[in-house]
């Protein structure tokens, strides 16, 4: 599949379609990923990748990260297949939960997640 969109933008919009996934309704759309850090690791022969989910609201946030930490983990894990798929090589993970409530009546918000 061919995008004009950059690399940083898929791979959020991979975390976040796997983040629907595994939540399916008990989460609503409202939820966001910034890529805060995509960088490759020669040493390890890998691409590290530092992301943030943004939600709206603290039970939100608990959902997201599950009981032990298990939602989170089975996001991660899904997504990382699928991110090294796409970009071709090994993949560090490392995903964060934080809450930014009304980030989506937020243009400047919008705007620095890709959206505007």
């Amino acid at each position: 599949m061919i995008t004009d969109q950059p690399e940083r933008f898929v791979v959020a919009e991979i975390i976040r379609e796997k983040l629907l996934h595994n939540l399916q309704e008990e989460v609503p759309h409202g939820t966001a990923v910034e890529i805060v850090t995509m960088k490759e690791d020669k040493d390890k022969n890998c691409i590290d990748i530092n992301a943030t989910i943004y939600c709206e609201k603290d039970s939100h946030k608990a959902i997201i990260i599950g009981k032990g930490g298990q939602m989170l983990k089975r996001i991660g894990q899904t997504a990382r297949i699928e991110i090294e798929r796409f970009l071709g090589s090994n993949v560090y993970l490392e995903l964060w939960v934080k809450v930014k409530k009304d980030w989506r009546d937020s243009d400047s918000i919008l705007k620095s997640l890709g959206y505007k």
